[in-house]
């Protein structure tokens, strides 16, 4: 998960850890990316994680580093993103995005897991960064 300090990743991490993207059967990694602003609130995030005991998660693992953060991975939610200021316009916000999505689809394409591998784009303009990824 990718920006998983960030409200929409938190807010997926606790619904993930829980079974309720892969079932309730499936021990899972999770293995979350954030940029090096938001370390310390991603280790904040890990504590919170661990202190909730889920029994499906065998291992988090909190990384900057994209290739790190998809080595192996099967699934990806591309949550992290720039978000759109005031005054900022379409193409600004695509000229932002494409450097965060084109550095993940690269570590992607080096590390993930080729036979399994599923993503979901949510950063804005979701049509536009999924393509890049």
């Amino acid at each position: 998960v990718t920006g998983a300090a960030g409200a929409i990743g938190y807010s997926l991490l606790f619904r993930i850890a829980s079974g309720g993207f892969l079932g309730h059967s499936s021990p899972i990694i999770l293995q979350l990316l954030e940029i090096p602003a938001g370390e310390q609130a991603l280790e904040g995030v890990k504590m919170e994680l661990l202190d909730s005991a889920f029994p499906l998660v065998r291992d988090i693992i909190t990384t900057t580093d994209a290739d790190v953060a998809f080595e192996g991975a099967d699934y990806a939610f591309l949550v992290g993103a720039q978000p759109r200021t005031k005054g900022m316009d379409r193409a600004d916000l695509l000229q932002k995005n494409a450097g965060i999505f084109s550095v993940q689809g690269q570590a992607i394409n080096k590390a993930a897991n080729r036979d399994t591998f599923k993503c979901v784009v949510v950063g804005n303009p979701a049509n536009t960064n999924a393509l890049i990824a």
